[in-house]
């Protein structure tokens, strides 16, 4: 029987879901796997190898000697080059495809919370890409905090290196996201702290002049610490410098 070629939509579908499947859950028993594979015509080995073939892509991966898929397409590879050139425009693409395959309807929902005006279509993609960046860094860091280990995902925030405000284009890049815990997403957003480009965490002069033995049990402590890296989008160094060079407070 001649082999079935993967369309640009399922891989695009496929690619979405191997940024919302943390490294250790790739495989053919995993529920989401299973679901969107009904969804597409394919079976559950075949997209969870496809996910490998991904993973195979990725430099995180590649850096850690973690075990991906040694195979794979031409077109994985222009699939890769898409999302890593425009990651808001196919975030949003790759959404609204995986919801046509599993007969759901993305928008329904947010439109009721915009009914009216021009900028509509617009606030839907942002609210869209905004969960779907939370569900990537969440994935890559396993769920657990960089720096602490916290592992409760409702504790847990998808920050942003570089602000959502100052860099449009790298809004829902994973490579620009940190997995933090609530008090140290503050203190990261507001320059306490940061992470330099070696990956360990400083903290800022303001803090060590504290006289609060909660800042220390709490913030100071990690000063020099390497974060726990994750095994998908390590974060790109330039967005570290630029958090310590423009957002961390040294004085």
């Amino acid at each position: 029987m001649k082999r079935k070629e993967w369309t640009r939509d399922e891989l695009i579908v496929a690619f979405n879901l191997y940024c919302r499947t943390a490294f250790g859950r790739i495989h053919n028993r995993n529920p989401e796997i299973i679901s969107l594979a009904k969804a597409i015509g394919r079976s559950p080995s075949a997209l969870s190898w496809k996910l490998a073939n991904f993973s195979r892509l990725d430099p995180a991966v590649i850096e850690r000697n973690l075990s991906g898929a040694t195979h794979g397409s031409k077109l994985d590879q222009e699939i890769w080059k898409e999302f890593n050139s425009d990651w808001n425009k196919l975030v949003y693409e790759s959404e609204k495809l995986r919801a046509k395959f599993l007969g759901a309807n993305l928008t329904e929902e947010l439109n009721e919370e915009f009914p009216v005006g021009r900028a509509r279509q617009a606030s839907v993609m942002v609210r869209v890409n905004q969960g779907f960046f939370r569900s990537m860094i969440l994935a890559a860091y396993s769920e657990c905090c960089c720096i602490t280990g916290l592992a409760i995902p409702e504790l847990l925030c998808a920050s942003h290196i570089v602000p959502w405000s100052v860099d449009i284009k790298n809004r829902t890049n994973p490579r620009n996201g940190l997995c933090l815990n609530a008090i140290h997403d503050k203190a990261f957003d507001r320059g306490f702290i940061t992470v330099d480009s070696n990956l360990k965490i400083l903290i800022s002069p303001v803090l060590k002049n504290a006289k609060d033995s909660a800042v220390n049990d709490l913030l100071c402590r990690y000063e020099g610490v390497k974060i726990n890296l994750p095994r998908q989008f390590q974060p790109n160094k330039s967005f570290l410098e630029y958090h310590n060079d423009v957002i961390f407070r040294r004085k």
